[in-house]
């Protein structure tokens, strides 16, 4: 695939960038460039290779999942300044 200059145009006025044709006509090189690598890694044969998240095998971290007591509302708000049937109260900020 072969980018042209006025597709360089279009996606940099796409992505709000102010390019001379100076500047554009070197963008048409540099994504060239990156298309025809992406095009080489398209030839590489993945098939059965396992998709992997990082180059180390680690076991993720995990903790029981354990019911805990709750009921801890009035603990939450006891050093509120001010509070209703557990719910923080604030002043009205908007009138």
């Amino acid at each position: 695939m072969s980018v042209d200059l006025e597709t360089v145009k279009r996606v940099a006025k796409l992505a709000r960038l102010a390019i001379d044709d100076e500047r554009a006509t070197r963008m048409q090189g540099e994504l060239n460039a990156i298309l025809g690598f992406v095009e080489q890694l398209n030839e590489v044969d993945v098939e059965g290779v396992e998709p992997i998240t990082s180059v180390v095998e680690m076991d993720m971290k995990k903790r029981v999942d354990e019911v805990t007591d709750g009921d801890k509302a009035a603990d939450i708000v006891a050093n509120a300044p001010a509070t209703d049937d557990n719910f923080f109260m604030v002043p009205k900020v908007i009138e």
